[in-house]
């Protein structure tokens, strides 16, 4: 999921932070050719750009990186700020926006076994739900949900559900809450569209729930199962679930911080244990950065897509505002200052900020996560990582 408004993301991240909701990914049209990754000995950059986002104010970074010589995993700062335990590189976590990946890959894998197309309107597999000041779920398709051109509203945006979930008085009261994807949904429709669906790019939290409920009547399946089904089992992802309304973190795992305010100031607070149901396909799983490689690494060498749902998948969208990046079906592309060609996504959740980006040949991938929402240059670490600066 995604929080930190501020229009177009400036980050390129996927965060759900602590205040309102939503800002978005980017775009730049034509997949780019990966340059080749400089040949490097150490990970030294990577380590002070850790250090630097400790020094920032993230209480913990936990990391793993794979290239050619092997896997190195590395973390920075601690894992409880009570008890000054250190973060573990096999840490698991909330990985949020993460989450669009998976499911993007899930309905790309029922495309090409026939069982539905993505020019398929939403109205076909959930009648009249996205109705209702201006939405029409007769003119959306399932590719317009999966790279954002849909138009519908975020419902992360809603003034009242950002006081209810990500404020302090009403994540207290209601942490533990259930949020049927029905209710999500039904929070977007109280808005009207952000425009006409195809004409223009916005990332929205909505398009993910609805691709959710779309799996589901398209198998009869929880979605959570063709994930665990398709993916998770297939690549022997150990760390990797989908809660469904479990509030807690399997261990190894750290403790989650968050402001829940509307400023980076302010008192800090344990935001671990919550009901992700609140995020549902948008962004509730958990994960650890090694199984993140795995995922990515595997998706983009071909092992979960035939090559045309693949390059459907890296079939990016433009947006204006953020230079060298693109949105394809749940899988952003970007350039680094260096030439290099990253492929993966950016996610944030209450106490949780990750991100999983992978070379286009997956030789060469980087995983990591930091435990808080608030502060911390997520690029830096990608670049330090593939640039070495």
């Amino acid at each position: 999921m995604q929080a930190r408004a501020a229009g177009t993301a400036r980050k390129a991240r996927t965060v759900l932070v602590a205040a309102t909701a939503v800002a978005a990914a980017v775009a730049l049209a034509a997949p780019a050719v990966a340059a080749p990754a400089p040949a490097r000995t150490d990970h030294t950059a990577t380590r002070e750009a850790m250090d630097a986002a400790v020094k920032d104010g993230v209480p913990g970074v936990a990391l793993q990186a794979k290239d050619k010589h092997g896997v190195w995993k590395a973390t920075s700062g601690v894992g409880d700020i009570r008890t000054d335990k250190p973060r573990s590189a096999h840490d698991r976590y909330r990985v949020g926006s993460i989450t669009k990946t998976f499911v993007s890959t899930v309905l790309l894998q029922l495309e090409a076994e026939g069982r539905l197309s993505l020019d398929d309107k939403v109205d076909k597999w959930l009648p009249g739900l996205v109705r209702g000041n201006g939405h029409d779920g007769r003119e959306v398709t399932l590719r317009q949900l999966l790279n954002h051109t849909s138009g519908i509203s975020n419902y992360t945006n809603d003034e009242e559900f950002g006081r209810t979930y990500f404020l302090k008085d009403g994540f207290f009261q209601h942490r533990y809450d259930t949020a049927p994807p029905e209710r999500l949904v039904a929070v977007a429709m109280k808005h009207e569209p952000d425009f006409a669906p195809g004409t223009d790019w916005n990332y929205s939290n909505t398009n993910y729930v609805l691709a959710g409920m779309v799996i589901e009547k398209a198998t009869g399946n929880p979605y959570g199962d063709e994930v665990r089904a398709r993916v998770i089992e297939p690549l022997g992802l150990r760390s990797t679930l989908v809660p469904g309304t479990y509030p807690k973190v399997p261990r190894p795992s750290s403790r989650a911080y968050g402001k829940l305010a509307r400023t980076a100031t302010g008192p800090t607070y344990d935001v671990t244990e919550l009901n992700p149901s609140l995020a549902y396909s948008a962004g509730e799983m958990i994960s650890d950065s090694g199984d993140l490689n795995r995922f990515y690494t595997a998706l983009l060498k071909g092992k979960l897509l035939p090559p045309k749902q693949l390059a459907e998948m890296k079939t990016t969208i433009k947006v204006d505002g953020i230079p060298n990046a693109g949105y394809g079906l749940g899988l952003m592309e970007r350039e680094l200052s260096c030439g290099i060609t990253v492929w993966g996504h950016g996610g944030g959740i209450h106490g949780s900020t990750s991100e999983a980006v992978t070379t286009s040949d997956g030789r060469h991938s980087l995983a990591f996560n930091f435990n808080s929402d608030w502060t911390g240059d997520t690029e830096a670490i990608v670049e330090a990582e593939f640039c070495d600066k």
